[in-house]
């Protein structure tokens, strides 16, 4: 929980995980630092014993040290040995860290982890809460999983069929979830329990279940059937509110969709702003049946005339000066 009263989901990494990242960490960090120690030897084959040492003291910084630290700081608290086993550094309030978060970690880590063989790191493991070293503590940082196994959701069974639908008018709006979660995981893990420990559970849970919907159950009823009865009541409630409001968005757009396509209230090519021309119908004349013998005639259907644009009235409301009263033009004096 955050200092603002913010609960986060975090799993912190305990000490056999963040061991083996630790250890995946030092043999990559080992192995590169004796490399170039190789290289450095024969490179400082000619230098005097200072300088010798002075490099040597130089590549043992940047390898051992400085390397982790800028590894935590660009990956953001995911070093090679964290990728592999599933971890990352956050500060305390999950967010990721940074130079500084991951320089006070490297430097308590020489002390720690380098200087006495990971035995400080161990027993400050062990006694924290979440599994922090020194350098966690003094960096506010925590090691976290972030692989987590996925849970497996078990399916509640049902009801006994004599109980389905019996419960339709129970007034279920007054039960909280965590209650909900309760009978839940009862129903779910019922025939793992101790049929005594499961009777007397079911019985509390019944009893908690009453007293927020304020109806006792049918006189017979077992507990644990009785809950199955009321978990399925809400699931077909949950089931059928969700058809419902499906429902409700497809009438809403199609309401909202009527009048936008072909036939849907507007008229096509009409000019904007001229008004409606009513265009008469099409009327087929029925074919003229000759005398016998001859072919029947079928008189021509006319068109209907072309609706014309509406003529512009002209400016002033009267042509004057020998000007076109269809256009409105007038000439200049």
């Amino acid at each position: 929980m955050t200092g603002d009263a913010v609960v986060l989901g975090l799993q912190p990494a305990r000490l056999p995980s963040r061991a083996l990242a630790v250890l995946v960490d030092l043999v990559v960090v080992w192995a590169a630092y004796l490399l170039v120690m190789l290289g450095l030897a024969v490179a400082t084959a000619s230098l005097d014993e200072a300088a010798v040492a002075a490099v040597s003291v130089a590549a043992f910084l940047l390898i051992l040290v400085g390397a982790p630290i800028a590894v935590e700081t660009l990956s953001h608290g995911r070093s090679l040995g964290k990728m592999v086993c599933g971890l990352r550094v956050v500060r305390d309030d999950g967010g990721p860290i940074r130079f500084r978060h991951a320089l006070v970690r490297g430097a308590m880590g020489v002390v720690e982890i380098l200087m006495t063989f990971g035995v400080v790191a161990c027993v400050a493991s062990l006694v924290s809460e979440r599994g922090r070293r020194l350098g966690d503590v003094f960096a506010g940082t925590l090691v976290v999983r972030e692989r987590l196994p996925a849970a497996r959701v078990l399916p509640v069974p049902p009801p006994p069929p004599w109980l389905v639908g019996r419960f339709a008018g129970l007034d279920l709006s007054a039960v909280p979830e965590a209650l909900w979660l309760e009978v839940r995981q009862y129903l779910t893990r019922a025939r793992e329990l101790d049929p005594a420990v499961g009777r007397r559970l079911a019985e509390r849970l019944a009893d908690e279940m009453v007293a927020r919907t304020g109806t006792p159950p049918p006189a017979g009823v077992p507990a644990s059937a009785y809950l199955a009865g009321v978990v399925a009541e809400r699931q077909a409630r949950d089931t059928r509110r969700a058809f419902t409001e499906a429902g409700a968005g497809a009438d809403v757009g199609n309401r909202t969709g009527a009048g936008t396509g072909a036939g849907g209230g507007f008229e096509a090519g009409r000019v904007f702003g001229a008004p409606a021309v009513a265009v008469p119908p099409v009327v087929a004349v029925p074919p003229v049946v000759p005398p016998s013998g001859a072919s029947p005639v079928t008189p021509p259907v006319t068109p209907p005339p072309a609706a014309s644009p509406p003529s512009a009235p002209p400016a002033g409301g009267s042509s004057s000066g020998g000007g076109s009263s269809a256009t409105g033009f007038v000439p200049p004096a």
